[in-house]
């Protein structure tokens, strides 16, 4: 599945749902939010944002990943560290 093709209700339901990373390092994303964004005028894809939630340890810095979800497959999505607390890291990636 492509980036282009990606869109707010693809993720909608998947909240909670793990992703899974293997490179650098094996770890496991939770999709914590799903937030559709102001319309936009592209009339195909609203902008949207992910928000997942990983371990505390190892905070991965901001680049793009290779997310591996059961039903989606394989996903390259840029994820950028939003905060980190006792609960784990928080990442967000961005659609426009």
């Amino acid at each position: 599945m492509g980036l282009e093709e990606l869109t707010h209700e693809t993720f909608a339901s998947r909240i909670g749902e793990p992703f899974a990373i293997a490179e650098p390092t094996s770890l496991e994303l939770s999709l914590e939010q799903a937030n559709l964004g102001v319309a936009a005028h592209d009339p195909v894809r609203r902008p949207f944002s992910l928000v997942f939630r990983g371990p505390p340890l190892p905070l991965l810095p901001q680049r793009i990943y290779r997310l591996e979800h059961a039903a989606l497959g394989p996903l390259e999505i840029f994820i950028v560290p939003i905060s980190c607390d006792a609960g784990g890291a928080r990442y967000e990636a961005a659609f426009t």
